[in-house]
């Protein structure tokens, strides 16, 4: 990995640059909750003046750039008994700005189901290769806890990484690509001052989490916890809304639909984003329900992020961004079911 810095001025002309040719997508704010704060997501781009680069958190995570809500399979046509199948991979060039540590991180566990697992996802893999993504560093929210997840740091995943150091941003470079844009717009080379600057900012922000998630033992608690009342407790509150599944940067679960038109000489396969915690989920032909039960919902869905992942891949899904629990309605949030779990290995609850 390279190291550069360039001034705030010619990171706007670079992003200028880069809107000629690209469609770009920054955090945008678009509304504001009942106490005044700004709601950001990552939407489409038109200028720099639109970059809100000093946002905190978006509400839904860039994830849906790569997965979308719902995308087309295929398309099928059949005329005097011809039949035709139409599928398209390709994707114009993207660019994202500003995703945070977090959010690339979540990238790089999806990419371990959607790109290396025995039957890769070619939609997910065309998105993943024409887009570059530039990151930016923050300071971390009250309830944001991806330091306990080692997720706060962004290593590989990435086309440029910025970290703000006043006039400046220093830049990791992590792709030929990026080097050869950066380099268009007068990047220079780090100096010791910018280096103390940058391991300054980087203090602070590590100084500034408050959330902390102990997952030491949290798969084997999984385990030895599986009948825990803990489970009842929350599911109970759990309304089965999927909610928490369409802001995670992480959730991958879908469903499969086919839309035909009335003569039968049309037809589209649809993919859509789904929920394990809805009430049809584990639902099966003939009326069976599996998880027919709220609380059995919600104890997969944790088991998948903190068991399952784990087992499968040496980690766990979640990032630790509480986006989740920001966005449940009935206030069910990963650090209150886990300290919940402790506290019962404990006999503290």
């Amino acid at each position: 990995m390279l190291f550069k810095t360039i001034t705030k001025e010619n990171f706007k002309k670079m992003v200028e640059g880069l809107l000629e040719e690209n469609e770009v997508i920054g955090p945008r704010s678009r509304d504001q909750d009942l106490e005044g704060n700004k709601i950001y997501r990552f939407l489409k781009v038109n200028s720099f003046e639109e970059l809100e680069m000093d946002y905190t958190r978006s509400y839904s995570s860039p994830k849906n750039y790569f997965l979308p809500f719902k995308e087309d399979f295929a398309t099928y046509r059949l005329e005097d008994n011809n039949w035709e199948q139409e599928i398209r991979y390709t994707v114009h060039p993207r660019v994202i700005i500003g995703m945070r540590a977090c959010d690339i991180n979540a990238l790089l566990k999806l990419d371990q189901v959607m790109l290396k697992s025995v039957y890769p996802n070619p939609y997910y893999f065309a998105r993943r290769q024409n887009t570059l993504i530039i990151g930016l560093d923050h300071e971390p929210l009250e309830d944001c806890f991806c330091r306990s997840m080692n997720t706060d740091t962004a290593f590989h995943g990435f086309d440029l990484f910025l970290t703000d150091i006043g006039d400046k941003y220093f830049v990791a470079i992590n792709s030929d690509t990026a080097y050869i844009i950066i380099n268009q717009f007068d990047a220079r080379e780090v100096t010791e001052e910018d280096q103390e600057r940058f391991k300054t900012v980087k203090e602070q922000i590590k100084s500034k989490f408050k959330t902390q998630v102990d997952i030491t033992i949290l798969p084997e608690l999984m385990d030895l916890e599986f009948e825990s009342e803990v489970w009842k407790k929350w599911g109970d509150k759990c309304l089965s809304c999927g909610s928490c599944a369409m802001v995670c940067p992480t959730c991958y679960c879908y469903g499969i639909e086919e839309d035909t038109n009335l003569t039968f000489t049309k037809a589209t396969k649809r993919r859509f984003l789904y929920s394990c915690n809805l009430l049809d989920f584990a639902a099966v032909a003939g009326g069976h329900n599996f998880r027919p039960e709220a609380h059995i919902r919600l104890k997969y869905r944790y088991y998948h992020q903190f068991r399952g992942f784990v087992e499968a891949f040496n980690q766990s899904l979640c990032v630790g961004c509480n986006r989740c629990g920001k966005a449940c309605l009935a206030g069910i949030s990963p650090k209150a079911v886990i300290d919940d779990l402790i506290k019962t290995e404990k006999n503290e609850y």
